[in-house]
């Protein structure tokens, strides 16, 4: 299965409209102090927003499945971009009352977030760029 995401600059600013699979819009700028509205997320803040949601839904949708009360589930990330591996630290809170094996099976099914995955396993990365009449623009060399 492939995802799509296409940017599209939203005027002359930083705000960006982002199409994710042709069914939903996100907007991403950046805060005034860099020249943006603020109007959204700077793009990489929605990295830890990322690992936040995948692990939190993994884990609401195994409770769901075994019948387990988790109303006051939060999962917080913390992203520190400026050191090398960047580190994520990713908490996970669940509510009282949780035996310690749900509480141990809950740890494990967050772990298998598909997004922390893919970033464990790397990527590799191509890229073109298409020059506004179509045609492909010379590799720069």
């Amino acid at each position: 299965m492939t995802f799509t995401a296409s940017a599209r600059c939203m005027g002359d600013g930083l705000r960006h409209e982002v199409d994710v699979n042709g069914r939903h819009l996100l907007v991403t700028d950046e805060p005034a102090s860099l020249g943006g509205t603020d109007a959204g997320p700077a793009p990489h803040e929605l990295l830890p927003a990322m690992l936040a949601a995948c692990a939190s839904t993994m884990v609401a949708l195994y409770a769901r499945r075994h019948g387990w009360e988790l109303d006051q589930l939060t999962v917080d990330v913390e992203y520190d971009p400026e050191v090398t591996p960047c580190r994520c630290e990713v908490v996970l809170r669940l509510p009282d009352g949780l035996t310690a094996d749900q509480v141990r099976r809950l740890e494990r099914v967050a772990q298998t977030c598909p997004a922390k995955r893919a970033l464990e396993a790397g990527f590799e990365f191509s890229q073109r760029t298409v020059a506004a009449t179509g045609r492909r623009a010379a590799a720069a060399g």
